[in-house]
């Protein structure tokens, strides 16, 4: 009987060398999953891009004109000084209208909504997305339709499965940004 060499078999096809090991073809479930978590994903970027915008410019759905941040109004001062409630009432009471927690509210409106958006820095992203989602929800304790749960903590966790799932790569760029050398280099940034 012939004896076949390890290259013999593997040209022969009958072992695969491991970077030609082929996953199976995706399913139409898991392409839909893709595409599902993907519009999550731009959903979420665009909740926190609008609350940038509105603030920014008062578009009149949660800030009007005269209180937008360009005409001179604070993101945090209304909301923070008259509702806040709960054992945190103090704190928030005592940023409201302070000029950093503008600023790093705002910015983080802005990052994550556009990382989000994008599908890029999705980490940091969901790092910083649940950090504000979290003290969004602290700021009124106990949430008014719930003893303890609100949507505030079920859209941390989303944007957590968001970050696990890679929901960037789906119509976004999270695929071109996981290349980038800087990228590559520090992987918390994907």
């Amino acid at each position: 009987m012939e004896t076949m060499t390890t290259t013999e078999r593997i040209t022969a096809g009958t072992i695969a060398p491991a970077t030609q090991t082929r996953h199976p073809a995706e399913t139409t479930r898991e392409r839909a999953t893709r595409y599902v978590f993907a519009g999550i994903r731009i959903a979420l970027g665009w909740t926190f891009l609008w609350a940038f915008l509105d603030k920014v410019f008062g578009l009149g759905h949660a800030t009007e004109a005269k209180n937008a941040w360009i005409n001179g109004g604070s993101p945090t001062k209304g909301f923070l000084t008259f509702g806040a409630a709960g054992p945190f009432k103090g704190f928030y009471n005592g940023i409201a209208g302070a000029a950093w927690a503008d600023v790093l509210f705002m910015a983080g409106l802005a990052a994550i909504g556009v990382a989000l958006l994008l599908g890029i820095g999705m980490r940091v992203a969901a790092v910083a997305g649940v950090v504000l989602y979290v003290m969004m929800w602290t700021v009124v304790l106990p949430p008014e339709n719930n003893p303890f749960l609100d949507d505030h903590l079920l859209n941390a966790a989303l944007l957590v499965g968001l970050a696990l799932v890679n929901a960037g790569a789906t119509l976004g760029l999270g695929a071109a940004w996981a290349k980038l050398p800087l990228v590559r280099r520090f992987p918390w940034l994907r």
